[in-house]
């Protein structure tokens, strides 16, 4: 059974005060118990909007480092990139920002080099931040060819490349994705969604869990711990 906890707002901008806030106080204790923290962070729209609200906060963010939960293979200026937004907000407060895309043309190897890349990382994560899109994936843990690696994956593979199937219109290009082990071991679960539609679909990947026809209820049925999902209209 996924134990998950609503948090409702009346707008974006609520929702982005609260889970900034929310953000900032799981950085602060990683700091205060670890001396650094590692978060994961997504790329989409909702993101972007809260990263200036969090970056506006007073925290160490020299002894933080930010990697996104997923990426498209595009080069870094490409406004598609999702480690793009996540420098252009952290970068200047003096946090460290890990890329994991490259320009391998070959997806699965760039899969690989981005998990090489994560190995050299303190792990678990103090947070993975989850997004979701309205056909229910979550991170780049899409439908198609490689979504039962993604959710297979050995603990100690942190991320894989991955093909959509079908290509999603707005970035029809291939993925590298934390897997589904990788996104579980991390501290603490955080969910962002907007909009009735997609808050039913993930209320029904939540009902369904380890049956779910969509990637996120698939990813969430594994889950051991409690997670807060932030919503508004």
């Amino acid at each position: 059974m996924i134990e998950a906890e609503w948090w409702e707002y009346d707008s974006l901008e609520e929702l982005a005060d609260a889970v900034g806030g929310d953000v900032g106080f799981i950085v602060e204790s990683a700091v205060d118990a670890r001396g650094a923290s590692l978060i994961a962070l997504p790329g989409g729209t909702t993101g972007p909007v809260i990263f200036p609200r969090l970056v506006s906060q007073q925290l160490p963010w020299k002894k933080v480092t930010v990697i996104p939960t997923d990426d498209r293979l595009v080069p870094m200026d490409d406004e598609r990139s999702n480690v793009r937004a996540i420098a252009k907000a952290f970068l200047p407060a003096g946090a460290r920002v890990i890329p994991i895309a490259t320009e391998i043309p070959d997806y699965k190897l760039a899969g690989n080099s981005a998990d090489a890349r994560l190995q050299d990382l303190p792990w678990p994560p103090d947070l993975v931040w989850l997004g979701m899109g309205k056909d229910g994936h979550t991170a780049s843990i899409f439908a198609g060819p490689d979504l039962q690696e993604a959710l297979d994956a050995p603990k100690a593979r942190r991320a894989i490349g991955v093909m959509p199937e079908p290509m999603p219109v707005d970035a029809p290009v291939p993925r590298v994705t934390l897997t589904r082990a990788s996104i579980l071991s991390a501290r603490t679960i955080l969910i962002t969604v907007t909009g009735d539609e997609k808050r039913a679909v993930l209320e029904q990947a939540i009902a369904d869990g380890q049956s779910s026809k969509v990637a996120i209820g698939r990813v969430l049925s594994e889950v051991d711990q409690p997670i807060d999902i932030h919503w508004c209209p």
